[in-house]
């Protein structure tokens, strides 16, 4: 199987590339662009759910059952089931393979995944925690192979992760990609009574209150902009306050991975604003000198993926690394049909 089309539905865009048998890869414009170069298709998709894991070949039912979960994650799966949509209207004949973000969390111990509710909850509504930004990670932890990792997947949604010795032991992101760090337009973890109280006080709806989380907060919601890059060069106090925020919040999560860890031998930056903020990295990498993070600030300002941006001899290798979620459902993509 020679070329395989992922496509990779995001919270905040759309990416279609070509993969080759070498794991090379090249971006294409529209589905019809790529009807006569491939073999198969492979489609990123966010949530499983309690039914899938490994990946599966898309049809009716498959579809049905992935639309059951979409509400665990508003802002991702409805996009990915219509651009399975679209992409099984454009190539009709060729398979279609649902790879999850979730399958790579599912080594995490129950200690990690399990969540102090009753037991109904837990038993009989799958209540419990998933992680999701396996493909990155899965990338990270074969591309950076030590026993201790972490990965900061900053982006347009925001998750850190302990790998260890190649299997996922903890993540931020929870029972929905809503858990864990601040990120561009979602809040991370609150307190669950914030919740209860605008419910309970009747000063928003549940629609509201859902609008409000996914799409009104994080950086957009204390300095109006998710974008990082502008809120670095604002001298605006709510840019400020966020970027800080941020930081804190993702500092915070390293050292918690590196507990789960018993300490950390390299911690990787990916996706766009890991890859792309050396500010964020340097911010980030400040408040975890206590861990043995440091950074070489030439290598850091300078930073092109893929490199090392730690000083030569340093406790810890600090990466910054092109995420590549679309070489891993590629490869996964061609394991399954072959």
């Amino acid at each position: 199987m020679s070329s395989i089309l992922v496509v990779n539905a995001g919270s905040t865009s759309l990416k279609l590339s070509i993969v080759d048998a070498n794991g090379v890869s090249r971006s294409v414009e529209s589905y019809e662009d790529a009807r006569s170069q491939v073999d198969a298709v492979a489609h990123r998709v966010v949530h499983g759910g309690m039914r899938f894991g490994d990946p599966v070949v898309v049809d009716d039912g498959v579809k049905a059952a992935l639309e059951e979960v979409a509400d665990l994650a508003p802002l991702h799966q409805r996009k990915a089931l219509a651009a399975i949509d679209t992409a099984r209207e454009a190539l009709p004949n060729v398979p279609h393979v649902a790879v999850f973000d979730t399958a790579f969390h599912r080594t995490m111990p129950d200690e990690a995944s399990t969540y102090a509710l009753p037991a109904r909850w837990r038993n009989e509504w799958g209540i419990r925690r998933y992680g999701f930004h396996g493909l990155s990670v899965q990338w990270a932890s074969e591309q950076v192979r030590v026993q201790r990792l972490v990965v900061c997947h900053l982006g347009g949604g925001c998750s850190v992760s302990a790998v260890l010795d190649g299997r996922s032991v903890d993540t931020t992101m929870g029972f929905s990609p809503l858990e864990g760090v601040p990120m561009g337009t979602r809040s991370g973890s609150i307190d669950p009574e914030i919740v209860l109280h605008l419910l309970r006080t009747g000063k928003l709806g549940r629609e509201e209150i859902e609008r409000g989380l996914e799409s009104e907060s994080g950086l957009q919601g204390l300095a109006g902009s998710a974008r990082v890059d502008e809120l670095q060069h604002s001298d605006a106090p709510g840019a400020k306050l966020a970027l800080a925020v941020f930081g804190h919040r993702v500092a915070a999560a390293v050292a918690s991975m590196a507990s789960a860890l018993g300490g950390v031998d390299a911690l990787v930056f990916t996706a766009g604003i890991g890859e792309g903020s050396a500010g964020v990295r340097r911010d980030v990498c400040g408040r975890l000198v206590f861990l043995g993070i440091e950074l070489d600030r030439g290598a850091n300002d300078g930073a092109v993926p893929d490199v090392d941006v730690s000083p030569a001899g340093a406790a810890v290798r600090v990466v910054v690394l092109h995420a590549r979620e679309d070489a891993v459902a590629a490869r996964a993509t061609r394991e399954l049909l072959d």
